[in-house]
């Protein structure tokens, strides 16, 4: 990379794995935000039929799921791949699953319920599979292009993210209109030639990062791929697509006992082994106590978003039910509601960047815990305006829709909240992982999203559960309200501790 060649300021690799990660974001969210409401539409409308909170269950698994799968994309990159194999291997892997929901969702629901349904939750699987060896590496690779002292690394974090959330902005415009109002298939179809697109623009701009993302054996001077490796990345992806067709097929077959037993097996030797290579790769009281911080912050960061992602499930159905859609004649499509938080990030994430920076040369930046703190703060905030909102639009058990300025108001809150904590989350990971252990710890980093995915479907249940118990009514908005709030406090108090623990690093 020659001296000069920049994009706004930072190195120009930065604008490949920032168009790359758009299109996948567009291709990943453009698929999310049809989920609940596909498989909650009638069998004539092309759905499944689903209850709420059994579609809200699938979408935790699947959405939780494509977070713990990057822990294996994550150890393959640093033992043997190379993040950049991994990254083609992941992209196109994704593409297929985009094309099997697409092709499930013409499918006679009626006649072949069951065949849908298999396919269906098939495409779910590649995606999950395809999105673990993708997601890692791609942040991974940002963190790469910069020294851990260079002062823009947090800045070009921030951009990065401007790259996701653009894609996430698109993608219920385009593909969210297409399936909702014209047919489901239309909007998956959008979604696996959005992430086709962007695994073919990586290829064509792989030149800009030089030797980053290689395999780890590999000479500094190969900055291309081989033949060699191509018939390995087509390879892998054939046998990822067969086994989870393999996987889903016998899984159907298995009982519920035995399938639970399967689960909770993979999931001590899993953490097993993840927790193994992290004591094995790290060394010296610095490195242990750097690693710490990432455990801990990872807690925290599993109540933030076990709010923020009821943007897909419960605020998916208020957008839906509750909510004034009409302008004129025109009726807002329920899924464009999806991109609020991502057209907030494009407008606002450039301000925070420039707010960092500034807050820095003052020597008035908050390390990373306060930030966390902050962030989560807002997202409390933004739940009291939605449990507000919700008490307006039910009066004595009648729902009066509300206008759409409640919604816009609380992802506004959330938007600011997620500005203090995901960028910045990432950045940390690279700054605080031992060097042969960043893709594993970005992996695990990725893990704490999964269960805060999970934990967010679930919150329904849990309100509903807790009113059975209580004797009381216990509003779910109010519920994640309050304990976000108490998680904050407490992490606050943990502050001055964890800013010790970082040795140095802020």
């Amino acid at each position: 990379m020659t001296k000069g060649n920049t994009f706004f300021g930072h190195p120009v690799g930065l604008s490949s794995l920032f168009a790359t990660e758009m299109w996948e974001r567009f291709s990943y969210y453009g698929m999310r935000a049809l989920l609940v409401y596909f498989l909650t539409d009638t069998f004539i409308g092309g759905g499944f039929n689903m209850a709420e909170l059994d579609a809200f269950t699938i979408y935790g698994i699947f959405t939780g799921l494509v977070y713990v799968t990057p822990i294996i994309g994550g150890i393959l990159a640093d033992k043997f791949l190379g993040q950049r194999k991994t990254i083609y291997i992941g992209g196109f892997t994704m593409a297929i699953g985009q094309f099997m929901l697409a092709y499930s969702a013409t499918m006679d629901k009626v006649a072949n319920l069951d065949s849908a349904q298999s396919l269906f939750f098939t495409g779910l699987g590649v995606l999950i599979i395809g999105n673990g060896f993708f997601k890692p590496n791609i942040s991974t690779m940002v963190g790469e292009l910069y020294d851990n002292s260079d002062p823009r690394k947090d800045g070009g974090f921030t951009i990065f993210y401007m790259g996701i959330n653009m894609g996430a902005f698109l993608s219920p415009l385009v593909a969210g209109k297409l399936g909702e109002q014209v047919a489901w298939q239309y909007g998956f179809l959008a979604a696996g030639v959005g992430m086709l697109f962007g695994t073919i623009w990586f290829l064509m701009r792989s030149h800009t990062l030089g030797h980053i993302g290689m395999p780890p054996k590999v000479k500094h001077d190969r900055v291309r791929l081989i033949v060699k490796d191509w018939i390995s990345i087509l390879a892998f992806v054939v046998v990822l697509v067969g086994s989870v067709m393999f996987v889903i097929s016998v899984w159907s077959t298995l009982s519920e006992t035995a399938t639970t037993w399967i689960v909770r097996i993979v999931s001590v030797v899993g953490g097993g082994y993840i927790f193994y290579n992290i004591f094995k790769g790290t060394e010296g009281k610095t490195e242990w106590s750097r690693v710490s911080v990432i455990l801990v912050l990872a807690v925290f960061n599993v109540f933030f978003w076990a709010g923020f992602e009821q943007a897909g499930t419960t605020f998916s159905i208020f957008a839906r039910d509750n909510t004034d859609r009409m302008i004129g004649s025109f009726e807002i499509p329920a899924t464009w509601f999806q991109s609020v938080n991502a057209i907030f990030i494009v407008v606002f994430a450039p301000l925070f960047s420039v707010l960092w920076i500034k807050l820095s040369k003052l020597k008035l930046n908050p390390n990373t815990p306060m930030k966390f703190v902050w962030g989560m703060i807002l997202l409390s905030l933004g739940f009291v305006i939605m449990a507000i909102a919700s008490s307006v639009s039910n009066v004595d058990g009648e729902i009066v829709k509300v206008s759409p300025l409640w919604l816009i108001m609380v992802f506004m809150m959330h938007t600011f909240g997620e500005l203090c904590l995901s960028p910045i989350g990432l950045s940390m990971v690279t700054k605080l992982s031992p060097a042969k252990l960043v893709s594993t710890m970005m992996g695990v980093w990725m893990g704490s999203f999964a269960a805060g995915n999970f934990v967010a479907s679930q919150m329904k249940a849990i309100s509903i559960k807790l009113e059975g118990g209580l004797g009381y009514e216990v509003p779910v908005f109010w519920f994640i309200a309050i304990e976000t709030a108490v998680a904050a406090l407490i992490l606050l108090f943990l502050t001055p501790w964890l800013k010790r623990m970082m040795k140095g690093i802020s």
